[in-house]
């Protein structure tokens, strides 16, 4: 057994998919943050558990060729950048080995694995941020949660935010502390301003502002929303978001319109309404790299149909409707079920309907009288599909299913079940949407078996 404080020397022979470095020490694994595979160091020994143990590095005594600080002053304390320590195409390996991985050992499956999709771009690539605020040292200040916490770590500007979004803050920080207006605390349950929520249309260019409350500060706000839109023309719209619940969710329910109207861009072609509860995909062009992906996968023809389960805002159906005679929609939150039918609506697609409900029930229902879609769309949620889904889409008996997921080990445990049901894997493909964290997507085709 280990004692706390012991020192090892060891190599780093492998990556988790938490972004951890893997020695064996004594034949335990040791977990070490910050180091890459091949590291040799000296290994300070900080917990010990059962059938592991983690470390931290007290010396490193060989570094890895694929080590290369891509430069954040804040990344070892906020902790969202687990990667920023070593090359980028280290980083895309790691990740693809982590899709394989899962397919391999959760799923017991050997697909086709297709090549790894990078990203062209490794930053300022987001277009969505949001920022709690906290009361540090006198003054509101503005950043993002250490690991584990709800410690607020102040940033001055993240390298995977567009620079306007600092610049947005800094600004409002400095009407915050200026008119000294109360920022939320957790514990108490007292003061107002709980996040600054920024999010940017990737190819329009148009900024929404959404400040979150616990209470409507409209006539506070007022001020700050007219230097907002004269210092930064790109701001479209600029709303207050009022969230009274003590919870960790981050919006409530009402929303009140301060400045202008919501914003758009464009995705696969197509224009996308973005209102402040819309979900959109935070990394645009990894996103429409992704949808293409799968549509190669789907490769529908002309006579199709399409049922698109966890459909969200419709973006991933939208981009397939010129390819197919209809396309079907389900989703459970309402917001996202509106903001389909407007998208539908702005683009004049007439071959697409939404509906609203859980994913499963909805389709056992539609099934039920009589929809039985060629193609089947799964993007679920990081908890992957429930069984009851599962099965309700094994009954509709579609010759393929194409699952997007942002979880690979749920996404390769909902295809084992699938190829127990007469699915075969076919083809994955891993795709990298957020560089530097430990995220990972990926995309599944899964086709009938022949009787």
């Amino acid at each position: 057994m280990f004692e706390k404080n012991q020192l090892f020397t060891a190599e780093i022979t492998d990556i988790t998919s938490e972004g951890s470095g893997v020695c064996r020490i004594n034949g335990m694994a040791v977990f070490v943050p910050e180091t890459a595979v091949g590291d040799v160091a000296e290994i300070k020994i900080v917990k010990v558990l059962s059938h592991y143990a983690y470390g931290i590095v007290n010396k490193l005594l060989s570094p890895s060729p694929d080590r290369e600080e891509r430069t954040c002053p804040a990344y070892k304390k906020c902790g969202g950048c687990v990667f920023r320590h070593i090359s980028y195409d280290a980083e895309c390996r790691v990740k693809d080995n982590i899709v394989k991985d899962a397919f391999r050992r959760i799923g017991g499956l050997e697909p086709h694995f297709d090549d790894f999709i990078s990203a062209d771009n490794i930053g300022r690539y987001r277009n969505k941020a949001q920022y709690p605020l906290a009361f540090q040292d006198g003054k509101a200040v503005c950043g993002f949660y250490a690991p584990r916490s709800h410690r607020v770590i102040p940033i001055d500007d993240c390298p995977l935010q567009p620079e306007i979004f600092s610049d947005i803050v800094r600004c409002s920080l400095d009407f915050i502390n200026s008119k000294k207006l109360s920022v939320y605390d957790e514990k108490s349950h007292t003061g107002m301003l709980r996040h600054i929520y920024i999010r940017r249309g990737h190819h329009s260019g148009q900024i929404m502002v959404c400040f979150v409350a616990r209470k409507d500060i409209s006539r506070q706000l007022s001020p700050l929303v007219h230097i907002l839109y004269h210092k930064f023309p790109d701001i479209c719209g600029i709303h207050l978001n009022i969230n009274p619940d003590k919870t960790n969710v981050i919006l409530g329910d009402k929303y009140i319109n301060l400045y202008g109207t919501e914003i758009s861009d464009t995705m696969c072609g197509n224009k996308i309404i973005i209102s402040p509860p819309s979900f959109y995909q935070v990394n645009t062009v990894q996103a429409e790299k992704l949808y293409a992906k799968a549509l190669e996968y789907a490769n529908p023809e002309p006579a199709d149909i399409i049922a698109d389960l966890y459909c969200g805002a419709g973006t991933i159906g939208l981009s397939m409707t010129d390819r197919v005679m209809s396309v079907i929609g389900i989703e459970i939150v309402p917001d996202a079920v509106c903001d389909a039918k407007r998208n539908a609506s702005v683009n004049e697609i007439y071959n697409a309907d939404f509906y609203c409900g859980d994913a499963g029930e909805v389709f056992e229902n539609l099934r039920k009288k009589g929809c039985s879609p060629d193609i089947i769309l799964l993007d679920p949620p990081r908890k992957g599909c429930s069984e009851y889904t599962l099965n309700t889409v094994i009954r509709a008996n579609p010759k393929k299913i194409v699952m997007i997921s942002c979880n690979p080990s749920t996404a390769a445990r909902d295809a084992d079940y699938l190829s127990e049901h007469g699915y075969n894997a076919e083809k994955v493909c891993g795709c990298d949407f957020f560089p530097a964290t430990r995220h990972v997507e990926c995309v599944v085709l899964m086709s009938k078996q022949d009787s």
